[in-house]
């Protein structure tokens, strides 16, 4: 054997001193290497190789020939298997490693019957047709091997004939009968030598899959360590791919596919894409079950890994609506999840399509008050959270507090505390900015203790105290008569409207004890307003 590389491995120098002294000619492989052939040896088992040299013969009168090609399967490690098989008289040892790529070069270069009897392409075809033979791990190796090569192993039907060995493999080692083929599966079989066309058995529901089946098949792990095109494939294969999904092991197992690769494997911006539609894949599998399957915390979980590879504005929307109508479930480390902007640590903007997805949804259905409220005790939480945050601006605040209507809530403390934060936190922003901000305090909602610090608290206007002192006011029984000129309650006055209007209290005790806590109310009062008069005088 004799065949010469620009790159001269140790292998081929050894056989150098082997070699004719004619090479006649250079092919450069994909730019990455060349190799110089005698042309003898090439043209005549290379149908492609011999019209390019009888169509050069003519009009070249170099002694050496060269020629380029770009797009070769395999690149130089496929064309080396060729050489070596030209100078070896038309002989290769074929195992399951080399079989596809060397099927994928004899078609490229037309190694067919035609040109020299018993070629290379016969003695591939004749290799794969034990393909239901091979052992499950060596399915596996020529699977991963058909990523070097991909396109063509895709074009010339290579990839459908491994997928389908596949496929039989699982079936009849699955208690559960996940696919059905259209094809016999004795390897003797006339049809084992064309392309199979495989259909997903879709008469398992959610309900039947749970009971019979594990969280983990056995195959999760060792599917999990194949590239993504040929995952891709696989579930193209058997009709069960982006919306086609139906499938809720598939969709555990893309789950945890994703899962395994983040850590195991270096994705970025620019190869995500490659997983974009196993996502979206996994996304259509859970919505098909949607809450019959997973909880609240399980989604949210879902929604974490798939995120990082991206997903169409429709499928993300569909698993928000999914997640909005369970909110009542989530908890404020739900919530917490990581923004996609640049220095935004939380993704607020997340946070209000899914309270929005939620009264969306309750609305057409009917309010449930608790369900309501829980989600405004859990909106609470995530502004105070989140008001710290120096990226967080006004609109993107108020737009979190007032997603709900104001039923969500019987208090409004908690919205305070969040405002007093975030005004902690930002002490540059704007009287303005300020007073806008206090626009989502439903200053009726609030307690006696929120709002006598808010009265007191020199970030916010005195005009907003005032309002919210005024509306304390309100809360306590009187009448026109219990308000003197300054607009403060006298204590004499309540107490004779009281006699007067309270006849209707049964005991004593319970009268004296109402009264005594009125009394204390009507002092506090009467203090913030004289603070607050020296807080407006300040202005004037």
């Amino acid at each position: 054997m004799s065949i010469l590389t620009c790159s001269g491995s140790a292998s081929l120098n050894a056989e150098v001193a082997a070699m004719p002294k004619q090479c006649d000619l250079q092919i450069h492989i994909n730019e990455e290497e060349i190799f110089l052939l005698d042309k003898k040896f090439i043209s005549k088992y290379c149908g492609r190789m011999k019209k390019i040299l009888n169509h050069e013969k003519g009009g070249c009168n170099s002694k050496t020939l060269s020629i380029e090609i770009n797009d070769f399967p395999g690149g130089p490690d496929g064309f080396e298997l060729v050489s070596r098989f030209c100078y070896n008289h038309g002989k290769i040892l074929i195992t399951v490693s080399n079989v596809l790529i060397l099927h994928c070069c004899a078609l490229y270069l037309g190694m067919t019957e035609e040109v020299f009897s018993n070629n290379l392409l016969q003695q591939t075809e004749t290799f794969l047709e034990g393909i239901h033979y091979w052992t499950w791990n060596e399915i596996l190796v020529s699977l991963k091997n058909c990523e070097l090569f991909y396109t063509y192993a895709d074009s010339y039907g290579l990839l459908e004939k491994i997928i389908g060995a596949l496929i039989a493999k699982m079936d009849q080692n699955s208690e559960v009968n996940l696919f059905t083929s259209s094809f016999s599966s004795s390897p003797s079989s006339p049809e084992c030598n064309s392309a199979k066309r495989f259909t997903y058995s879709t008469q398992l529901t959610p309900k039947t899959v749970k009971s019979t089946l594990p969280s983990k098949a056995w195959w999760f792990e060792d599917l999990a360590t194949l590239p993504p095109k040929i995952i891709e494939k696989f579930l193209q294969s058997i009709g069960a791919y982006k919306t086609d999904n139906n499938n809720s092991i598939l969709t555990r197992f893309l789950l945890h596919y994703l899962k395994v690769v983040i850590p195991a494997r270096e994705v970025n911006c620019k190869n995500s894409v490659e997983y974009a539609g196993l996502a979206e894949t996994a996304v259509y599998g859970v919505i098909f079950v949607g809450n019959k399957r997973f909880s609240c915390r399980g989604l949210f979980w879902v929604l974490r890994i798939v995120s990082r590879f991206g997903m169409s504005r429709d499928c993300r929307i569909e698993i928000e609506k999914l997640i909005g109508g369970v909110l009542e479930q989530a908890t404020l480390d739900d919530l917490l999840v990581s923004g996609h902007h640049v220095g935004l640590y939380y993704d607020v903007t997340f946070v209000i399509r899914l309270i929005k997805q939620f009264v969306d949804i309750n609305s057409s259905d009917g309010v449930c008050v608790q369900k309501l409220k829980k989600v405004g005790r859990l909106v609470d939480m995530y502004l105070i959270e989140i008001s710290p945050d120096q990226n967080l601006k006004v609109t993107k605040f108020l737009a979190v507090a007032e997603c709900l209507p104001d039923c969500a809530r019987d208090c409004f403390d908690g919205v305070y505390i969040a405002i007093d934060i975030y005004l902690q936190s930002h002490p540059m922003l704007a009287i303005e900015e300020r007073s806008r901000l206090c626009r989502c305090l439903n200053y009726n909602k609030l307690s006696f203790e929120a709002c006598k610090d808010l009265a007191k608290n020199p970030r916010i206007s005195p005009t907003i105290a005032m309002q919210a002192l005024i509306s304390q006011q309100t809360k306590i029984p009187s009448s026109d008569s219990a308000i003197d000129e300054s607009g403060i309650m006298n204590l004499s006055q309540i107490i004779l409207y009281c006699d007067k209007t309270d006849s209707s209290l049964e005991g004593k005790e319970y009268k004296r004890l109402n009264l005594e806590r009125m009394e204390w109310r009507v002092r506090e009062l009467e203090k913030l307003c004289k603070e607050m008069k020296v807080q407006m005088s300040r202005f004037h």
